[in-house]
């Protein structure tokens, strides 16, 4: 062998390790982009239900009227929120949320009318449902924004037409008086 057939040799060796690295990473960052889709679907999922419980929970009578109104304009809301307001619909929920029930007495008058155990129980469990869907989403971003942000994934465009990833911010604090049981 002569010297420069070596030479070819290992370049071509080199340029086969360098696009198996391109290709592996260019898999794991549509991996990423899976799984932002996948716990975005989940945190839409679990925004719907918030919102459905607490419009079901102020058209069952068993909230005074008052509290009835904020609750039921603010989940109307958030349920018809357009994407590019969702992230305030949804705050504007979780304050409406807190206001409702600021105090424990008020939840414990709404488990004491009849089915308001129940209204109570799912709304508990759709309000302590929705930070964790949103830090699965965001921690998913945040990862596939890292990568995206090497050097080598914008020289060689491993990312595509993939648009890049955005975070979920909202105020997603829960009720004390609902999360304290």
């Amino acid at each position: 062998m002569t010297a420069t057939l070596i030479w070819i040799l290992a370049a071509l060796g080199a340029l086969v390790v360098v696009g198996l690295y391109l290709s592996w990473t260019a898999g794991r960052l549509d991996r990423l982009h899976a799984r932002i889709d996948a716990a975005r679907a989940a945190l839409d999922a679990t925004l719907l239900r918030r919102a459905s419980v607490a419009q079901e929970l102020a058209t069952s009578g068993v909230l005074d009227p008052a509290a009835s109104i904020v609750l039921y304009e603010a989940a109307h809301a958030a349920r018809q929120a357009e994407e590019e307001q969702r992230e305030v619909a949804e705050s504007e929920l979780s304050q409406a949320l807190r206001a409702v029930f600021a105090e424990a007495q008020q939840v414990e008058e709404v488990r004491r009318a009849p089915g308001g155990q129940d209204a109570a129980r799912e709304l508990t469990e759709a309000v302590r449902r929705v930070p964790m869907a949103r830090r699965f989403h965001n921690d998913a971003v945040r990862a596939a924004r890292a990568l995206r942000l090497h050097r080598k994934v914008r020289w060689f465009r491993l990312a595509g037409h993939a648009p890049f990833p955005m975070a979920f911010e909202m105020d997603d604090e829960p009720p004390t008086a609902l999360t304290d049981r």
